[in-house]
């Protein structure tokens, strides 16, 4: 039997499409590991591996009937556990709904199984994929937190507990993660994939994004998410079924890059400040380290105003009900948005589209900006998840960011490189991205 731990997720798909090895074997490889890990890492919200065994059967035998395939057939696949699955449990990390089922699946899981893959079970999330812990840990080390909101999402890639695995970001909750566990995070542009069937945080704000292992196994992934959604506006028209082939060919030049340290810089680790002093150094040619526009200042304050208003307004009904059932931090964050005037929501809702307006000149010279993913490697405990203070300027204004995990900080620990391309800009994006990452393991050996 094949053992899929050695090979990519691309090359896992062909394997699984070619019959070289079945849907049930995979699965049962998966199993293993999550039999001998889950009780550490905590990853998993609801896992049946029956159910699981069952569905790959069924795939296996719909392969050998010789019947058109979807691009990700017999794969399973992680979700996290606010996205709605017509099968199993939605808690949204939340006693307020404990064992509520959804009346249908999400979007992202119907475009799943138009494409043949397998939901494999639902990851961990944050209280309602804010920033109280649940009870997923850092695969590298148990006694780190694993970062929010998508805490299980990433560390069951990181414990080779699934290939693919699907999260949320509404501040920094794919990137952050991504970064501490030492995988793929990608964060697609804002309108490129349906939030339809998905608990909202915020419509403003809200993305969909995936982890893996590499670049081009989230380029394989994100391209069959990435279609337009009658049931979510926000969504566009985006012709993405060259995303994975334009990932591989990268970019047409040697691209040029900005390297933003931020205000933040004196946030992260000593050992962490290193790495990427490093990074840049090693990168020297193609980077260019620049102060941030000063109009970034405002960002971060208006953002907290759209996200906490719209909480409060989404949340409204268990925040009345449930009250006592939810986190001191949720609770705060409700009777703050409570608080914001028409006229402060309506000026951040403005500045979104002015601040990009102002900034996406720099893609015009540039093929992307980096900066740290996170404040250094993952903190110790797990009473917090971390700060989304590197993710906050990119998600509000909705640019594709993707986290690579190129670096080491402290006790040899990952961290995480972050991103950021032009807005809509996602398939050469990630040609860029595959470059960065095939180029830093150069420099690696």
């Amino acid at each position: 039997m094949l053992n899929i731990f050695n090979q990519t997720t691309n090359k896992l798909v062909e394997n699984l499409k070619s019959g070289q090895i079945s849907s049930v074997e995979v699965c049962n490889q998966y199993i293993e590991r999550i039999e001998k890990f889950e009780k550490d890492v905590k990853a998993w919200e609801y896992f049946d591996k029956k159910k699981l065994l069952e569905k790959a059967a069924e795939a296996d035998e719909y392969r050998k009937s010789g019947k058109p395939m979807g691009s990700l057939h017999g794969l399973p696949i992680a979700v996290k556990d606010i996205i709605g699955t017509f099968e199993m449990p939605t808690e949204c990390g939340s006693p307020v709904r404990k064992k509520m089922p959804s009346s249908q699946d999400s979007e992202v899981v119907n475009l799943l199984k138009i494409e043949g893959a397998i939901v494999m079970g639902k990851t961990v999330t944050t209280e309602l994929a804010y920033f109280h812990p649940g009870k997923t840990t850092n695969p590298h080390d148990n006694s780190r937190t694993p970062g929010g909101s998508s805490s299980g999402s990433a560390a069951a890639i990181a414990a080779h507990m699934a290939p693919l695995s699907i999260g949320s970001q509404t501040n920094g909750s794919i990137i952050r993660p991504a970064s501490y566990c030492g995988v793929v995070g990608y964060k697609p542009s804002y309108g490129l994939i349906s939030r339809s069937g998905v608990m909202r945080q915020s419509d403003k704000l809200d993305h969909i994004g995936v982890f893996g292992k590499t670049v081009e196994d989230v380029a394989l992934f994100a391209k069959s998410l990435i279609k337009k959604d009658l049931y979510d506006s926000s969504t566009i028209h985006y012709a993405a079924d060259e995303m994975l082939n334009v990932c591989k060919k990268g970019p047409l030049y040697e691209p040029k890059f900005i390297f933003y340290k931020t205000k933040n810089w004196k946030n992260i680790d000593k050992e962490s400040q290193k790495s990427f002093e490093f990074f840049i150094k090693t990168f020297k040619k193609n980077i260019e380290v620049f102060d941030t526009p000063s109009y970034f200042d405002d960002i971060p304050k208006y953002h907290k105003i759209i996200h906490e208003t719209d909480m409060a307004n989404n949340f409204q009904g268990y925040y009345k009900k449930s009250k006592k059932h939810l986190s001191k931090e949720m609770v705060s964050a409700i009777e703050r948005g409570l608080k914001y005037s028409a006229k402060e929501y309506a000026e951040a809702i403005d500045f979104m589209k002015r601040s990009y307006e102002s900034y996406k000149e720099v893609f015009e010279d540039y093929h992307g900006v980096l900066t740290p993913s996170s404040a250094g490697v993952a903190p110790k405990g797990l009473k917090s998840t971390g700060s989304p203070e590197f993710c906050t300027i990119w998600t509000y204004m909705g640019l594709p960011s993707i986290s690579l995990p190129l670096l080491v900080g402290e006790n040899n620990l990952p961290l995480g490189v972050q991103l950021i391309g032009d807005k809509l800009d996602d398939l050469r994006f990630l040609g860029v991205a595959n470059w960065l990452e095939k180029n830093c393991k150069k420099y690696a050996k």
